[in-house]
């Protein structure tokens, strides 16, 4: 189990490595932070591919073509902690190293394109004030390290809760 967790969250964490970089890259060639972040999300789900492909394989070839949910589950959430946890790290270099103005950049970007036709002044307050929260945040590298493990890791572990319950087999298929 250990090598298939570890080869496929490995892939799954390059993936999203270059998503992740590419995405920064062009967000500061072209500021426009939905773009960059449809591309994020994207490249999460792209390298999530195989948490799926990764649980089939340890059923498949390791397990003799039988996994319960929850070995799957173990296996799935496994391999998207590694993805992320390599995530987390590049992201830390990027802010740390290339970005450090990335919050600074990004809140005024999200206060400035606040739909205010939409929402009422207390609403807008509510919204800024969340958005500074962030920003406050973010002055802590365990606060970059939290915020950014919320940004990718739910989507990680749904992605293994889906792949578990598609992929669980008790029998030998025949």
């Amino acid at each position: 189990m250990k090598k298939t967790v570890l080869t496929y969250g490995l892939i799954a964490g390059a993936i999203v490595t270059v998503f992740m970089i590419y995405g920064t890259w062009s967000l500061y060639s072209n500021p426009n932070y939905k773009t960059s972040e449809i591309l994020g999300y994207t490249g999460m789900l792209v390298a999530f591919a195989f948490v799926f492909i990764g649980i089939k394989s340890y059923r498949d070839k390791q397990n003799e073509g039988i996994i319960t949910f929850g070995k799957a589950l173990q296996v799935g959430a496994l391999i998207a902690f590694i993805a992320s946890c390599i995530y987390v790290g590049v992201w830390l270099i990027e802010y740390y190293c290339f970005f450090p103005d990335f919050m600074e950049k990004y809140a005024k970007y999200a206060i400035d394109n606040m739909d205010t036709t939409k929402l009422s002044a207390i609403e807008i307050q509510i919204k800024t004030n969340e958005i500074k929260e962030y920003q406050e945040i973010y002055k802590s590298p365990i606060g970059v390290i939290l915020l950014t493990f919320v940004e990718i890791l739910p989507l990680g572990l749904i992605v293994a809760l889906i792949s578990s319950l598609i992929l669980k087999r008790k029998v030998k298929a025949a």
